[in-house]
């Protein structure tokens, strides 16, 4: 049967072709093989790509047979994967700490996040993944960090309204990444290669992203914003909020769960009511078939339609396996 592969799998598979180091090339097959559809029709691939991870794996291990942790390796959970980018003291650990239950350190100083710390974000009912990045500065990014970012759904770039100089705040992050092969985009839509010429004119590899704007109830608020969406809004969609006073943070998550380009859909058993506790999440442009794979990988060769209730369609119309899917619809599957 063919694979039907969706475009997060072929997007983790280009990140796996552009990775320069073994750490990136690991996260890249991970995410591949957390993306790739569960059928049969994969079933080989699948393979491949654990033979893959096994061999990188057990090449990383020390001579008394240890293996080295890499600790800038998070594991993408839930609906999506948001990783928190900026300078030093621009409030990323502040908005991980308003919006997640993770134990970040905010302070004051500079540096006070050394390693990645994730978090999921409740919206609705589902949960997205944050993480809080280490800083970086002109001189330096972390070793290892690139790989973090380059398998995140989302790249936010962090910057405070309460600074001097947010501009420099955003550029600084934007030409790190572009001095390593990454350019963030302003599309929902998994972006394609190439995206832009980067250093020795190679393709940089594409990566959704927008501005995170902290620090909205400071006085120099208002100009700091207006100049940051006169330079950048055509580029990348700037977001502002305040940690302190909680302004705009539920909209932030909606935001953020619009950007990941995905669809919530409940499954229900005939004759019962639909689970609308915990909705399985799949890319925009789903089918019937992929959410057949998602419940069970041996599903998609015993389905042969379903019913539906849902947008465009009267409650328990019958519906083909390559029907596309709106969120919030509810499918029951019949074999």
């Amino acid at each position: 049967m063919p694979a039907n592969l969706t475009p997060e799998y072929r997007n983790a598979e280009k990140e796996y072709r552009a990775a320069a180091s073994p750490a990136e090339k690991l996260a890249a097959l991970e995410r591949m093989l957390a993306t790739i559809p569960k059928h049969k029709g994969t079933d080989h691939l699948q393979g491949d790509i654990k033979r893959r991870i096994s061999r990188m794996k057990n090449a990383s291990q020390g001579p008394a047979g240890t293996r080295h942790l890499d600790i800038f390796a998070v594991e993408s959970s839930g609906a999506g994967q948001v990783v928190l980018l900026g300078t030093p003291n621009v409030g990323k650990s502040a908005v991980v700490a308003a919006t997640t239950k993770a134990k970040v350190q905010v302070a004051d100083y500079p540096f006070a996040t050394a390693v990645p710390v994730p978090g999921m974000m409740p919206f609705e009912d589902i949960k997205i993944q944050l993480v809080d990045l280490p800083p970086v500065t002109p001189e330096h990014m972390p070793a290892g960090m690139m790989g973090t970012i380059r398998s995140a759904d989302i790249v936010a770039v962090v910057v405070s309204l309460a600074d001097d100089d947010p501009l420099s705040q955003v550029q600084i992050p934007l030409d790190t990444l572009k001095s390593r092969g990454v350019k963030l985009v302003n599309t929902p839509e998994v972006p394609e290669m190439p995206a832009a010429q980067g250093p020795d004119d190679k393709p940089l590899f594409p990566i959704r992203g927008f501005i995170l704007a902290t620090h909205l109830d400071s006085p120099p608020a208002g100009d700091n914003l207006q100049a940051l969406n006169e330079l950048y809004d055509d580029q990348l969609q700037v977001r502002a909020v305040s940690c302190t006073t909680g302004e705009n943070l539920d909209q932030l998550k909606a935001f953020i769960f619009e950007f990941l380009d995905v669809v919530r859909v409940y499954s229900k058993v005939p004759g019962k009511k639909a689970d609308k506790k915990d909705p399985f999440v799949l890319p925009r442009g789903s089918t019937v078939l992929d959410l057949a794979g998602a419940v069970h990988r041996d599903l998609p060769d015993q389905l042969r339609y379903a019913r539906i209730w849902g947008a465009g369609t009267y409650p328990g119309q019958t519906v083909q396996r390559q029907h596309v899917l709106s969120d919030a619809d509810i499918l029951e599957l019949h074999t």
